[in-house]
């Protein structure tokens, strides 16, 4: 009876000890997933998402597209802008110039020359961190680019002439009145008649052949748009190189009473 006994005591304790290990087993098994890989902490999994998530974000807004704000009124009335108003936020997509060209009629963003940067100061903080934190933002669309990115309609592209004198009904590409009806009616500005002409959005200009590889912009609103008129004594002639566009405005996304596509209408036709 004393060996049979020792005998159950023994074998009791290896199936108690199989237990613990079957429950070891399972612990082990519960920090790995369903594929049976090995799951990472909370701790790393967490900021590597975070990294990841701000990665592709970035990368979509580099090479793909992205929301901008309308500051102004330049482009009414198929922009809305204004100091101290919510302006239209537009979506900007940068796919078709990496394999095209602007197009007369397209609406387009672009990046300032010179000329056009004279008066334009930075929205970046002198503090290295907060500029930091601000440049971050910049990369997943909370917060504006610092440069001094614009939007207005290329008119005409390379090797194209473009002028408004007396007399004309209209402004002129290589000669022939081009489509404003897009454009804001009535003028938000009288246009001084010794000078220019509503016809012709304001001032009289030209003629100026665009440079190749540049494009010739001009704001909706005519009479009160800063575009490329005011900018012919620069070594572009006002012009803005493709290199500065950064895309094609395609859709207003906000608000949401105003969203929809932006129209591109052949203007030359």
């Amino acid at each position: 009876m004393t060996d049979s006994n020792d005998n159950f005591r023994v074998d009791s304790s290896r199936a108690d000890d199989r237990h613990d290990d079957d429950r070891d087993a399972g612990r082990k098994k519960n920090k790995r997933g369903d594929d049976g890989r090995r799951q990472l902490p909370w701790y790393i999994e967490i900021p590597v998402v975070v990294f990841t998530t701000i990665l592709i974000i970035g990368l979509l807004h580099t090479f793909v597209g992205r929301l901008y704000v309308i500051p102004s009124e330049s482009m009414e009335p198929t922009l809305h802008g204004c100091s101290g108003c919510t302006g239209d936020r537009i979506y900007v997509e940068k796919i078709s110039y990496r394999f095209g060209s602007p197009k007369p009629g397209d609406v387009v963003v672009f990046a300032g020359t010179e000329s056009w940067n004279a008066n334009y100061d930075s929205r970046r903080s002198s503090n290295p961190l907060i500029r930091g934190l601000q440049n971050l933002g910049s990369m997943v669309g909370v917060v504006a680019p610092d440069q001094n990115d614009l939007v207005k309609r290329v008119i005409a592209t390379g090797g194209q002439t473009v002028e408004c004198q007396a007399g004309d009904t209209g402004v002129k590409v290589n000669g022939k009145v081009i489509d404003s009806s897009y454009t804001l009616q009535p003028p938000a500005y009288p246009v001084d008649q010794s000078t220019g002409s509503e016809a012709c959005g304001g001032p009289y200009f030209g003629p100026v052949k665009v440079p190749e590889g540049n494009v010739f912009v001009m704001g909706d609103n005519r009479t009160n748009s800063a575009d490329s008129r005011y900018h012919m004594a620069d070594q572009y002639q006002g012009t803005i190189p493709e290199k500065n566009i950064v895309g094609k405005v395609v859709a207003i996304a906000l608000p949401l009473g105003r969203m929809g596509l932006v129209d591109d209408p052949d203007i030359q036709h």
